[in-house]
Formats: C-alpha cells, sequence, structure tokens
C-alpha cells in the first residue's frame, strides 16, 4: 500500500522551500506526494534578494484541489504558504468539502516583498478559518509570537507559554519552533498537547537561518502522519530529518543557504 500525502503551498523558484520542499520531503521519507500551488514566489537578486509574490487566483486553487482529491483518496494534508485572505478563504472552502485525518499547518503569514499591513489580515484568516481544523500548527518564533499575541519570545519558557495560548485558538497540536533563534547551543522546539509539553532538542547548526528548514520540519511530520504514526513519533523523526537536511545545506548565490533533503539518505556512504 503507498502512503499519500498532500501539500497546499507556494511554489518557490530557487528549489530551497515551498511547495518544491515539501514533494522532495515527501519522497525522501517514502510516501507519494502531490499538490497545489498557491501563489508563486521568486528571489529578486536585483533587489536584495527580496521575494517578489504572485497569488493564484482563488478559483485556480479550487479546481486544483478538486482535482487532486478527485484523482486520490486524500486525508492528510499540510497546509503552506497562502499569503492572502481570499487565497485562506478558497482553501479553507475547499478542504471543508471533505473528511481530514491530519491537517497540518505551517502558519507562513508573511514573505518579505509583500505589503506589511497584508499580515494582519492573513494572520486574521488563518486563526479563523484554518487554524482551528489543524492536527498540528508549525509556527516559527515570529509566528509563534504574532498567534500568541506576545511581544517576545525569549527563552524556551516563552515558547512554551506561546505554544498554549496558540493551542486555546483550536489546533489538537502545537510544535513551536525555536530553531537558531532562541539562545544557547541548541535548537529547541515544543510540543504541546492541550496537557504536557514535549522538548525537542538538536545542536545548533550555525547560528544562522537556512531556507526551507520550517517546510521541510512539517512536511516531514505531514508524511510521518501519513504513515500511521503519532504526532509524537511523528514530531521527533522529522526534527531529526529537518537536522540532518541543514547539515547537508546547499550554498548558492544568495546570501543565506538552502536545506537538502536527500542529506539523510546519502550521509551514510561518506562517513
Amino acid at each position: 500500500m503507498v502512503n499519500l500525502a498532500y501539500v497546499i503551498a507556494g511554489s518557490e523558484a530557487s528549489g530551497g522551500a515551498g511547495i518544491q520542499a515539501d514533494l522532495k520531503t515527501f519522497q525522501e521519507r517514502g510516501v507519494y506526494g502531490l499538490g497545489t500551488i498557491t501563489c508563486i514566489v521568486s528571489y529578486d537578486p536585483r533587489n536584495n534578494w527580496d521575494h517578489r509574490f504572485v497569488p493564484i487566483d482563488p478559483n485556480v486553487i479550487s479546481e486544483q484541489v478538486e482535482a487532486a482529491t478527485a484523482v486520490h483518496d486524500l486525508d492528510v494534508v499540510k497546509i503552506g504558504m497562502l499569503g492572502t485572505p481570499a487565497t485562506i478563504d478558497a482553501v479553507a472552502r475547499a478542504l471543508r468539502r471533505q473528511p481530514w485525518r491530519h491537517v497540518v499547518l505551517d502558519p507562513v503569514l508573511i514573505c518579505k516583498g509583500q505589503e506589511e499591513g497584508a499580515a494582519l489580515d492573513t494572520d486574521n484568516a488563518l486563526r479563523t478559518h484554518i487554524l482551528p481544523s489543524a492536527t498540528v500548527v508549525t509556527p516559527n518564533v515570529f509566528e509563534a509570537r504574532t498567534l500568541a499575541g506576545m511581544s517576545a519570545l525569549d527563552g524556551v519558557e516563552d515558547l512554551i507559554e506561546a505554544a498554549k495560548r496558540i493551542h486555546e485558538l483550536g489546533p489538537r497540536y502545537v510544535l513551536a519552533k525555536g530553531g537558531v533563534e532562541l539562545p544557547g547551543d541548541e535548537a529547541i522546539d515544543v510540543l504541546y498537547d492541550g496537557e504536557e509539553v514535549t522538548i525537542l532538542r538538536a545542536p545548533k547548526i550555525g547560528e544562522v537561518r537556512v531556507s526551507g528548514a520550517g517546510c521541510t520540519l512539517a512536511a516531514a511530520l505531514t508524511a510521518e502522519l501519513a504513515k500511521g504514526h503519532s504526532v509524537a513519533d511523528a514530531a521527533g523523526a522529522a526534527k531529526e530529518f529537518v537536522t540532518a537536511s541543514i547539515r547537508g545545506r546547499v550554498a548558492g548565490h544568495t546570501p543565506f543557504d538552502s536545506v537538502w533533503q536527500g542529506a539523510a539518505r546519502v550521509a551514510p556512504a561518506h562517513a
């Protein structure tokens, strides 16, 4: 039996993040992946590598979801970059057409190149239309601070508090990602299920964020859920996978590197 995993997310032209990273992660984790594109994002090398953001027409998004769900019996989905309230509304309506075993929300609120005022509208739309139906939500520090309504996240205790506040918005689990942004030698994530807090730790690999790490973590979590694993086990496996992907990162002409999902597979051959 082939396990299926579905992603609804933006296309990122460098291949380091977005639906490209999601589908590569699905492949590496042994699931058959398919996806719906919500927007097209491309770096602008002539403007400090800012993002150029182009939303897909909501009707086209709905048609993609209709096609994907008609071809396959899908019940596990990761939701990534949506970008506008209109897109969020289209995706929410599409998701309501059938039951889902798991919905993993990577709550990308805004990317460089969008109007700053769009962040609040996107945040509010996610809170209302998507977040309450999520099995797991995977915010980074900025997203966790925003969704939790906190002024700062300065350590693990703050991250735990943010996870608890976000849980009150409706998701069953919150996996709040500290990454390299919290002080200390470890990249710490917090998993909260409404009762218990689980701390996931790994040594930091550098002090700079790597493109695609958040996408890859959420996609790996989605793949493990598609295979029938518990959220706690899926989160642990995803943490290990993204750590290996960061360690094997790929450099380009950008001022930041990108994760490489194949690193975990090929690493033993170089040991």
